[in-house]
């Protein structure tokens, strides 16, 4: 084994080479004190360089060495979405669930960096999908981000709580609302998130409205927003918007509901979210299951 190490420390880098001689006493979470203690181990993980990861652990490297901000190397390749580097460490042992002093975990960092397959081979070592730190929740995280769309359905199709509201920072729709992520508000709205509920008496109409985001503003007044609501202001989406913009246009534009519409919406929340997708088995018309279902 020694002669395998020797051949591939000679393709490290000098500081690399050095490093790795002691890399044992490098991953000791107590011995270094710069930048919070990274190591060669969590770099590794970050850049994604899994040749590198296996000497190190090979050489004695704790699979879930700690920084002095709680984070593990599996933090740091689900951070950059590298699935290899996260697997290779869950395989030896990581801690699929460890939490950094910011409340971050491996499962957040995954749906930061909006990798679908960390995402997935997280939640398949048993993660959970909810956290107690209000500003690293998964799902806010995946909502707020429009190019991660299938971050956002891994975690519903695992039971994330789609409306679960956090101080601060509100429901994953009120989020992906604030982030103008339309993909995100698109998915929670056809996944049954309740349009109502924002941050507090903040409405997510009142934060796409902020935002001056027409086209998601027709969207939730599409699934029944309300646009006469009021915030902790006092003041109605309408109010908020600016003149002339296409998102004033878009609330002058609506009037009130049709009755279709609000028999749709009635009839979406009596079925409840959990059955929604069983709306297409019912005994009615096909015309009418596709409305129902805004297809």
């Amino acid at each position: 084994m020694a002669a395998v190490h020797t051949d591939v420390s000679l393709w490290l880098q000098p500081w690399e080479r050095h490093l790795s001689i002691y890399g044992g006493l490098m991953c000791n979470s107590l011995m270094a004190d710069f930048w919070s203690d990274r190591t060669p181990l969590h770099e590794a993980a970050f850049q994604g360089r899994l040749l590198h990861l296996r000497t190190l652990i090979a050489q004695g490297c704790h699979v879930d060495t700690l920084t002095m901000d709680g984070i593990t190397p599996l933090h740091e390749a689900c951070l950059g979405g590298h699935y290899a580097c996260a697997k290779f460490l869950l395989d030896n042992g990581a801690n699929a669930e460890a939490v950094s002093t910011d409340g971050a975990t491996p499962l957040f960092n995954s749906c930061s960096s909006g990798s679908a397959a960390c995402v997935r081979l997280i939640l398949q070592h048993s993660a959970s999908i909810h956290t107690t730190y209000w500003l690293a929740s998964p799902i806010h995280e995946a909502a707020k981000k429009g190019m991660h769309v299938q971050c956002l359905e891994l975690l519903l199709s695992c039971g994330a709580l789609i409306d679960l509201e956090l101080p601060d920072v509100g429901t994953p729709l009120y989020s992906a609302c604030m982030a103008r992520a339309a993909a995100c508000v698109q998915v929670l709205l056809y996944s049954g998130a309740d349009v109502q509920i924002g941050c507090g008496e903040d409405s997510p109409l009142h934060a796409a409205v902020r935002e001056g985001e027409a086209g998601v503003v027709d969207l939730l007044l599409d699934f029944g927003a309300d646009g006469c609501c009021r915030n902790a202001e006092g003041k109605t989406p309408l109010q908020l918007s600016k003149p002339n913009s296409s998102v004033r246009a878009a609330l002058l534009n609506r009037g009130p509901c049709y009755l279709s519409q609000l028999c749709r919406t009635r009839i979406r929340r009596s079925l409840g979210r959990s059955r929604l997708h069983r709306a297409s088995s019912l005994f009615l018309p096909q015309s009418i299951k596709d409305f129902l279902l805004y297809q």
